[in-house]
C-alpha cells in the first residue's frame, strides 16, 4: 500500500483511513501516512469470497452450543416444575429452594447433554454432506436431519431409526423453510 495524502482521499464509503503511527508519539507528519483500507473482508481466493458459509468448525461449535443451551434451558424449566411438584407440607423455604435448584440443575444438565449431542451429530453430518457434494441448500439440511434422527435412534432398531430419521428430516426441512419465510417476509 502506498501512502496517500489527505487531499486525494474522498468520501469513499468502502474504505477507511488508517494511520499506523496514531498511538505513538513520533515527530513525523502524520497526515502523510494515512492509508485507505477496505472495510469489507479480504479473501485470498475468489472462491472464498463467493461462498457465504461458516467453516465446519464454526458450524460444529454453533450447532452444538446452541443445542446444549436450548436443551439446558428447557430441562431447567421442566426441573423447576418437577421441583415445585415435589414440595411437601412441612418443607421450609430453604428446603423448597434446594429442591427446585437440585431438580432444575439435574434435569437441565441431562437435557442439555442429550440435545447437545443431537446438535453435534447434525453438524457433523451436515458438514460431511457439504464437503462431499460441494453444495449447501435445503436438501443438505434435510439429509442431515434424516441422518441425525437415524443415528440417534439406531440402537433401538431399524424401525425406530427409520421413524426418527423421517421426523428429523421433516424437522430440518421445516426449520429451513421457516428461515426462508422469515428472510423473505420479515424486514430485519
Amino acid at each position: 500500500m502506498a501512502a496517500n495524502n489527505r487531499s486525494d482521499h474522498g468520501s469513499d464509503e468502502n474504505t477507511r483511513l488508517y494511520n499506523p503511527y496514531q498511538n505513538y508519539e513520533v515527530p513525523i507528519n502524520k497526515s502523510q501516512y494515512l492509508y485507505k483500507l477496505p472495510t469489507s473482508p479480504e479473501f485470498l481466493f475468489t472462491e472464498e469470497a463467493l461462498r457465504q458459509r461458516r467453516s465446519w468448525g464454526e458450524n460444529l461449535t454453533f450447532y452444538t452450543g446452541t443445542a446444549y443451551l436450548g436443551g439446558s434451558v428447557a430441562g431447567a424449566s421442566l426441573g423447576v416444575i418437577t421441583g415445585i411438584k415435589s414440595f411437601e407440607s412441612g418443607d421450609t423455604t430453604k428446603l423448597k429452594i434446594n429442591r427446585i435448584l437440585n431438580s432444575s440443575g439435574q434435569t437441565g444438565r441431562t437435557w442439555g447433554n442429550r440435545v447437545g449431542i443431537i446438535g453435534l451429530v447434525y453438524a457433523g453430518i451436515e458438514s460431511g454432506v457439504v464437503a462431499g457434494t460441494d453444495r449447501d441448500d435445503v436438501w443438505t439440511s434435510v439429509v442431515a436431519g434424516l441422518g441425525t434422527g437415524a443415528v440417534c435412534r439406531a440402537a433401538r432398531g431399524v424401525r425406530s431409526a427409520a421413524v426418527a430419521g423421517a421426523l428429523g428430516g421433516l424437522a430440518a426441512g421445516a426449520v429451513v423453510a421457516g428461515k426462508q419465510i422469515v428472510k423473505r417476509y420479515v424486514p430485519i
